[in-house]
């Protein structure tokens, strides 16, 4: 197998990632929120109940997380890495205000009944809030790893992977195959940095190899706990 020069490609290659991910939010989230806020259109969750001032701001974190990671990119692209350095600062900061309002949304919203239609609300909440360990995790190590360009790289990629879900569960026609679905179609992006890897590298990164593992097996982890009598009490005391 051929292997490209490292590095070579690696701006381009996270940079388009970058773009690759933000259109995936934007197609899920277009027409279940962004055009509705945009045009006056319904104002309600896909499960029918009214978007509340914590679900926007929510969305307003979320939506600056995806501009960042294209503003972060763009940075080390344009090789303006001390800039790309100090920005790093508001990016963990937005991350820990993410993770605070992402499991308060999901609490709220599990108390309040809010689930994808056919599913039980308290077991649903276990999807939201593994996600959010899930980023939070991730981008504690690319913190930690903020040194080690290759691994730092590559724990932010995954961070926002593991947010991927519900976006891509709300593109047309994909919520009705379920979590294999719209988890598998998340994990297509690190496959797709597996596969430059091998092409610019001749290996996988590490970090690609025990964090996809992380990732996936996350999948059947949470549909087991949230069928479990001790996720059920979890879940009616937190939402309580």
């Amino acid at each position: 197998m051929a292997v490209l020069p490292a590095r070579n490609y690696d701006r381009l290659f996270y940079s388009g990632m970058a773009v690759a991910m933000a259109v995936t939010v934007l197609a899920g989230f277009s027409s279940t929120y962004y055009l509705s806020l945009i045009g006056g259109g319904p104002m309600t969750t896909i499960s029918g109940k009214p978007f509340t001032a914590l679900v926007h701001l929510h969305g307003a974190l979320f939506t600056c997380w995806v501009l960042f990671f294209i503003v972060q990119t763009a940075l080390v692209a344009s090789r303006r890495v001390p800039v790309h350095r100090r920005m790093g600062v508001l990016g963990a900061t937005l991350a820990a205000a993410m993770v605070v309002v992402g499991l308060s949304v999901a609490v709220f919203s599990a108390g309040r009944g809010t689930a994808p239609p056919g599913i039980d609300p308290l077991a649903f909440l276990a999807v939201p809030v593994f996600d959010m360990v899930l980023f939070s995790g991730f981008v504690f190590a690319a913190v930690v790893k903020r040194r080690d360009g290759e691994a730092h790289k590559r724990l932010m990629l995954l961070a926002y992977v593991s947010l991927l879900a519900a976006p891509i569960a709300r593109i047309p026609g994909v919520l009705p195959f379920g979590p294999p679905a719209y988890f598998g179609l998340a994990a297509a992006f690190i496959v797709l940095g597996a596969i430059y890897d091998l092409a610019s590298r001749g290996r996988v990164h590490r970090v690609y190899q025990w964090g996809g593992a992380v990732f996936v097996l996350s999948v059947p982890a949470r549909l087991l706990i949230s069928g479990t009598s001790a996720w059920r009490q979890f879940a009616t005391f937190v939402t309580g």
